[in-house]
């Protein structure tokens, strides 16, 4: 028998062992430091709320999503192949299959061209069930001079709740660099694109435009950190100039409140300084009147701004009216709006070219881009926000897509066993898509989507280096698109090497006095050889500077020096290239092409000078600005590999 004490024993003893193997069971012990590793059990919210004005809980959301980045992936990819595994295009690969190995093994990596007939079907009236389970609510056009033609992205309501909460996560990390921006405001300019109407009856236009427009964008709730000098009726003016124009008086008007400012694009945002340098008098006149000029006809924008000028300021006008006359411009940034911080603008890439003037316009303030993402969806945030453009990495966000990556090799010395000249290509492809824990440091990818609005493994056309991990998410440097290249013969020069060739050839400007403000580059093969002509617009600080045909000869060389080995091969040794051409175009030049970008159906948020022309009404419209032109004078150096390793 049982003793009463045992008895006793076992009835206190008993309620708490079970009490401790529950707690310790469903709540295991971790340490306060160390980040919190999900279970399998434990599955993430993949579109968890976040709260912009919670620094402390946004970080640690970013902590988590990041530490567990494997498993977040896996989850991402379960829900879409659990929502759509049944869509017509999925079907046709799946035949009802469902799982990671499945997905990886039968459904293909593909271009727009595998999927457009699907979303032209929708743009026509078919079913969204045939790509997505949730209704396509609008199509996004992609930038027209990125690839060619305007490519349509499916996009849905639960989307844009999606780029929201990336924009909501940038804001808790700036304010772990830079203080105080709760104190102030910021300019960003912003625009919006007239959209088309599809037969379907769904908007398509530029997603940028389509976020402006949402109520995500135009109802959001308020972040003390960040507020925009903008009102919603100037940035949602269809009228570029128009905007443009308001948008800088409204930032003009309170100068003293800016914090930061900016626009997506740093090529967009030197468009505005450009504005600023032919509209300033015009403006100061409208502060001094408090009235705005007559021109600007859109209503919305006249009555936003006049809720800012509620009267006449004239020392304010005076005081903008005196820097502005100061020339040169250097610096125009910190004396028109003295609080700011930073400029917030896109610098990777292409963009990478406009460093030099921001930098002469800002007097030298941080350039922060801060976020990485496109019309197939946003991808990822740059956690360290101040540093240099030349090392500046996004870190992907593991919910807000299922990413893969193909590997790349990079030739970038050409001093590898000598090769076939069809395989000296500066980026080639190689292997089978990786996830994204599983790419190494130091090495170039595509990056490849599947997305929860009905692209799957979709090549987005960007090269990628991945830099290191925050966490177990991967760090990645942008470096270019993928085939955007001038060609004559066997060379093949992609728009990272030519910024990097122009950019070795810049110092020579140096005794004219100027800075390269714009170039663009296309393949004439009108003649035999062909040869790569490239347009520069030059930025003078002596309007009576004349062309030196020495210094612009000796930039000529300096551009085909530093380009690659199979360039510079097919210039000396096969002679199948002729001398590379610099055109030297007037001023605003640029500023037409633009014009003729945008009336071909370009994005006026989404614009981005093509590094590469082919049309020949592009061409037209630069040839027919040309102040000077120049030629190489002598074939670069070229000498024969060595065979060895690699």
């Amino acid at each position: 028998m049982i003793s009463e004490a045992a008895r006793c024993s076992s009835t206190y003893f008993l309620p708490l062992f079970f009490f401790f193997f529950f707690f310790f069971f469903f709540f295991p012990m971790r340490s306060p430091s160390s980040p919190h590793v999900m279970s399998a059990s434990q599955p993430m919210t993949l579109l968890p709320k976040c709260d912009p004005n919670d620094d402390e809980g946004t970080m640690k959301l970013i902590e988590e999503l990041t530490t567990n980045a494997a498993q977040v992936q896996r989850q991402v990819l379960d829900e879409i192949l659990a929502r759509n595994s049944n869509t017509e295009y999925l079907h046709g690969f799946l035949d009802g299959l469902t799982g990671y190995h499945f997905f990886k093994k039968k459904v293909p990596v593909i271009e727009y061209e595998h999927v457009r007939e699907y979303i032209e079907r929708i743009a026509n009236g078919a079913p969204s069930s045939i790509i997505c389970t949730q209704p396509i609510t609008e199509l996004l056009t992609s930038s027209g001079t990125s690839g060619g033609q305007p490519k349509m992205m499916p996009s849905t309501s639960e989307e844009l709740d999606r780029k929201t909460f990336l924009y909501d996560l940038q804001v808790p990390v700036i304010n772990k660099y830079v203080d105080g921006l709760d104190k102030g405001k910021g300019m960003y300019l912003m625009f919006v694109k007239p959209e088309i109407r599809t037969p379907s009856g769904l908007s398509a236009r530029p997603v940028l435009t389509s976020y402006y427009k949402s109520a995500n964008f135009l109802n959001r709730h308020f972040n003390k950190h960040l507020i925009y000098t903008s009102p919603n009726e100037t940035i949602l003016c269809a009228d570029s100039r128009q905007s443009m124009y308001s948008q800088l008086l409204c930032g003009l008007l309170q100068c003293d409140d800016v914090l930061r400012v900016g626009a997506v694009f740093s090529s967009a945002f030197l468009r505005a300084i450009k504005f600023l340098e032919d509209h300033w008098q015009e403006l100061c006149s409208n502060i001094r009147a408090g009235e705005i000029s007559e021109w600007i006809t859109d209503s919305g924008s006249r009555r936003a701004v006049m809720r800012i000028m509620r009267e006449p300021n004239a020392k304010l006008a005076e005081r903008i009216e005196a820097e502005c006359r100061k020339e040169p411009w250097e610096g125009i940034i910190r004396r028109l709006w003295p609080r700011t911080k930073y400029v917030d603008v896109i610098v990777t890439g292409s963009m990478a070219q406009y460093i030099p003037l921001l930098d002469f316009y800002s007097g030298e303030l941080p350039l922060v881009s801060m976020m990485y993402a496109s019309s197939e969806c946003y991808f990822g945030i740059n956690l360290q926000p101040l540093s240099s453009p030349a090392e500046v990495s996004y870190t992907l966000i593991p919910n807000m897509a299922y990413f893969e990556f193909l590997p790349v090799k990079s030739d970038k010395r050409g001093e590898e066993e000598a090769l076939d000249a069809d395989k000296c290509n500066r980026m080639e492809m190689a292997a089978e898509a990786v996830d994204l824990v599983d790419v190494e440091v130091g090495k170039y990818y595509e990056l490849v989507v599947t997305t929860f609005t009905g692209l799957y493994r979709y090549r987005v056309g960007d090269i990628l280096m991945v830099t290191g991990f925050h966490n177990s998410a991967p760090n990645f440097r942008f470096v270019h698109r993928r085939n955007i290249v001038l060609s004559v013969d066997t060379d093949k020069t992609n728009e990272e090497d030519l910024l990097l060739a122009i950019t070795a050839a810049k110092p020579l400007l140096a005794p004219l006095g100027c800075l390269l403000s714009e170039y663009t580059s296309y393949a004439d093969t009108s003649s035999i050889p062909g040869h790569y002509i490239l347009f520069w617009e030059l930025k003078y600080n002596n309007a009576a500077t004349e062309l030196d045909s020495a210094v612009m000869e000796a930039c000529c060389l300096m551009v085909e020096e530093s380009l690659d080995w199979v360039y510079r091969r097919c210039r000396s040794r096969d002679r199948s290239v002729g001398a590379l051409e610099i055109r030297v175009v007037r001023a605003g030049a640029f500023d037409a092409l633009m014009d003729l970008c945008l009336t071909n159906g370009s994005s006026v948020n989404q614009y981005k000078t093509p590094r590469c022309i082919s049309s020949p009404e592009a061409i037209a419209v630069l040839d027919g600005r040309v102040v000077g032109r120049f030629f190489s004078r002598s074939a670069p150096h070229w000498e024969p590999l060595r065979v060895g390793k690699t």
